[in-house]
């Protein structure tokens, strides 16, 4: 446990520039707190103290404004940054080196028991207001961009955006062994799961839109080109095309 919280104090220095001191990370960071009390919480959840351990969940989002049930598994060197309105289901499950932002819903979709919220795998980040409903699986290294709304599986290394998520970005490989220090060198760590050079799909399908009629420009200019050839004048559009179907079809016919 005191190992878990001196790893849970150094991750805060290597994510959040604010941080000054130890003190200051101790005394003023709910999200440290938040955590702090989920693992004595979650100790007494899987001691069958049931109560005791909603009860100090309950205790932790009055303190903290962070509701993390106590049956949730958090792995390593987790932090939530700013954290208020954060909430983590009974069933979540999140690995090691993973970072959540203010207003984080790892939420479930049914009423059933059993598994019904996310796993994050190591290296998650989860920007500002983002939703991840559902029995699903982020993989290692991937970024959820703020009040994005994810419902289906996430790979391994993708950066996910909009409602519902879709992929933006699955060029990054994930390398989760070294622990924290590694994760931020090699694979890089964007705030907020998003970062400024994030392509915008609107955008790329206008630009294959463009090449598509730009390509198609060609193809007709070649088209007059050629009718130009057979004594055909290109200057009236239409008969021009009407002549080009002809002698298409006469092509056609000659060709059977």
């Amino acid at each position: 446990m005191l190992g878990h919280f001196k790893e849970d104090i150094a991750c805060v220095f290597a994510r959040d520039p604010a941080a000054h001191s130890v003190f200051e990370v101790i005394t003023t960071y709910p999200g440290v707190h938040a955590l702090l009390i989920h693992r004595l919480s979650h100790s007494c959840w899987q001691a069958g103290w049931k109560w005791l351990a909603r009860f100090m969940s309950f205790f932790n989002r009055w303190l903290t404004g962070i509701e993390i049930h106590p049956g949730a598994v958090i792995g390593r060197r987790f932090f939530i940054d700013h954290g208020m309105g954060v909430v983590i289901g009974e069933t979540a499950v999140i690995g090691d080196d993973c970072t959540l932002y203010h207003g984080v819903t790892l939420g479930g979709t049914s009423w059933n028991k059993g598994k019904r919220h996310p796993t994050l795998h190591n290296g998650v980040v989860v920007g500002a207001g983002a939703k991840i409903l559902g029995p699903i699986e982020i993989g290692a290294g991937a970024r959820v961009g703020s009040n994005s709304v994810v419902l289906k599986p996430v790979p391994a290394g993708a950066t996910v955006v909009g409602i519902p998520a879709h992929i933006v970005d699955g060029k990054k490989k994930p390398d989760t062994a070294g622990g924290l220090n590694s994760l931020v060198h090699k694979m890089g760590f964007e705030a907020y799961g998003t970062s400024n050079d994030l392509p915008d799909p609107i955008a790329y399908a206008i630009n294959q839109m463009l090449d598509h009629i730009n390509s198609q420009d060609r193809q007709i200019a070649l088209m007059q080109q050629a009718l130009a050839e057979r004594g055909i004048d290109c200057s009236n559009t239409q008969i021009a095309a009407l002549e080009g179907c002809k002698i298409a079809d006469d092509y056609a016919k000659s060709a059977r």
